[in-house]
């Protein structure tokens, strides 16, 4: 055969060959589109159990990643911080650490964790704390429950036990060191409150109360009584639930 036909014929297969991975290109597209779309109309139909906890990370990526699998990303975000919650309460950066997660991505996800707090924040603002218990829980577990770190809030609450302060007091342990009974009853007349109820987290996970947790509680009660301010309960936030003092007797 002449040298320009084998060029000819050499060429034309180099051409076939990019033919091929374009076509496996567009099919691959195609596919994911197909599945964006299987989990678009699974989310929309389906309800609120309609998708594993990383579909729901999948769809939740694609706004940042516009094409592709986000199948790896979500999988990979859930073995790195154990669950949904985990992940969309995880810091930024640590989720940047994450093979393809990039900052848009990691916005993404953050933006969504501020959405639901404020969304659980919004239903306790709305009526009496003691009247609707669960949403509390369920805003203060949204909050502290995957949080790395030790940290001490008191809610302040007005005569109708309607929330009008959340007072981030610190990180640390719960002690005198880090609370002063003075200094949140001192804040309740300040703010006007009639009530609190004192909040912190167990990062270990384990919300049971410590000897610390009990004394610091009934210090409290007590610097309370004195001055006409009600200490409604203490409630310790783990990953694993949560436990009211007050249900156990202990204030």
């Amino acid at each position: 055969m002449p040298r320009s036909e084998q060029g000819f014929d050499f060429g034309d297969g180099s051409a076939r060959h990019a033919d091929s991975a374009q076509a496996v290109s567009d099919s691959s597209k195609k596919a994911g589109l197909g599945h964006r779309q299987r989990l678009r109309e699974r989310l929309l139909k389906g309800g609120a159990e309609a998708l594993a906890d990383y579909e729901v990370l999948e769809y939740l990526l694609f706004a940042a990643i516009k094409q592709g699998d986000t199948k790896p990303q979500a999988k990979a975000l859930i073995a790195r911080f154990g669950s949904l919650a985990g992940v969309l309460n995880a810091d930024p950066k640590a989720m940047q650490a994450v093979s393809g997660v990039g900052e848009t991505s990691a916005a993404a996800l953050k933006a969504v964790a501020i959405a639901a707090r404020r969304m659980a924040r919004s239903e306790v603002g709305a009526r009496p704390v003691l009247a609707s218990w669960q949403a509390l829980i369920d805003y203060l577990t949204t909050d502290m429950a995957h949080l790395t770190v030790e940290r001490v809030r008191v809610l302040y609450l007005d005569t109708k036990n309607r929330l009008i302060d959340d007072h981030h007091v610190g990180d640390g342990s719960v002690d005198e060191a880090a609370i002063h009974p003075r200094e949140v009853i001192r804040r309740a007349m300040d703010v006007g409150a009639s009530a609190l109820i004192l909040v912190h987290n167990h990062p270990s996970g384990n919300p049971e109360p410590s000897r610390a947790d009990i004394q610091i509680t009934q210090r409290i009660a007590e610097a309370g009584r004195l001055l006409g301010v009600t200490l409604h309960d203490h409630v310790i936030i783990g990953r694993e639930g949560h436990v009211s003092l007050r249900a156990k007797g202990l204030i």
